[in-house]
Parts: C-alpha cells; sequence; structure tokens
C-alpha cells in the first residue's frame, strides 16, 4: 500500500500539487474515503446477497468496516502529523464522528433507497440500494471531513502541512 500512495502522490497534476494544503488533505481524504467506500459497498453486497443480511443490519456492518479501514488510512496518509497523538484517543474521536455520520449515512441510505430509487426501479432492488448507498456516502464525506478536521484531527496546523509542535514526516511506514 505504501507504493500505492507513493504512486498516487506522483500522478498528482501541478495543479493540485501546487494547491492549498486543506484542498490536498480533502482529496487525500476522498482517495481513503473511495477505498472505504469499496469496502463499505463490498461488504454491505455480500452480507445482503450472499447471507441474507437485512439491508439495515448490512449497513451497519459494512460502515464499521470502512470506518476502521479508514482511520487507519487517514492516520497515517491524510493526518501523519497526528501520528504524535494516542491512537486510542484519535480513534475514539474518529468513531465518534463517523458514529454521528452513520446515524447520517442510515438515514440518507433508507430514504433514497424506499423513498426515490425502489419506487423509481421495482424490478431493480439491488441497483436501487447501492445508487441508495452511493448517495449517503457522498453526503456524510462532507460531515466526516469537516467534523473531524475540527475535531479529531484539530492539532494538525489549518494550511501548513507537516507544521505541529513535533513534526512527523508524511511518508507512510512500511506496514
Amino acid at each position: 500500500m505504501t507504493a500505492f500512495f507513493e504512486r498516487v502522490n506522483s500522478l498528482a497534476p501541478q495543479r493540485i500539487k501546487a494547491a492549498h494544503p486543506e484542498v490536498k488533505r480533502f482529496i487525500k481524504f476522498m482517495i481513503v474515503g473511495g477505498f472505504g467506500a469499496i469496502l463499505d459497498v463490498t461488504v454491505l453486497n455480500v452480507l445482503i446477497l450472499v447471507f441474507g443480511v437485512p439491508k439495515f443490519y448490512a449497513n451497519i456492518i459494512s460502515v464499521s468496516c470502512a470506518i476502521l479501514s479508514n482511520f487507519t488510512w487517514n492516520r497515517l496518509w491524510t493526518f501523519p502529523e497526528s501520528r504524535q497523538h494516542a491512537v486510542h484517543s484519535q480513534l475514539g474521536k474518529f468513531a465518534t464522528v463517523n458514529l454521528v455520520g452513520l446515524g447520517i449515512n442510515q438515514l440518507v441510505f433508507v430514504a433514497t433507497d424506499y423513498l426515490i430509487f425502489l419506487p423509481l426501479m421495482p424490478q431493480h432492488e439491488t441497483l436501487a440500494y447501492n445508487l441508495a448507498k452511493l448517495c449517503a456516502i457522498g453526503v456524510v464525506l462532507f460531515w466526516n471531513f469537516g467534523i473531524n478536521r475540527i475535531w479529531t484531527y484539530r492539532s494538525v496546523k489549518f494550511g501548513a502541512p507537516g507544521e505541529t509542535a513535533n513534526y512527523i514526516d508524511d511518508s507512510i511506514p512500511p506496514l
């Protein structure tokens, strides 16, 4: 994974490399979130289609898997300066923000599935709930970044990459 993120950094257009540090953080947050979304949707579909878990519960489990993945990669790559703080404290804050995000996700997921997509395409239930899931992920992205930036990662100086009381390199450690 380290090589992958190094490659992602190297492929960034000059315009992004020259962007404000918080814009770059948001882009990194979206990339991490993209992997989390793939994990989320995959787990959701496996639970529903393979194991027959009701959508409501499958969504809670799949989002929980994504939360753990996203926390790990955001700590390592998006906010590497935050590694100077205890992991359990940050994970608690991140989980709290994301549990509220889960509530928002669940509301958007259920509402868009049952009120919009399922009525529009009743013979395509799988497509309907996957579209609802993507809507929920999109809405929660902004909540999660904003509140995590303000609370979970508040020790990371705004707008200045790598600047905290104790600078930690932006590279990802080998796993």
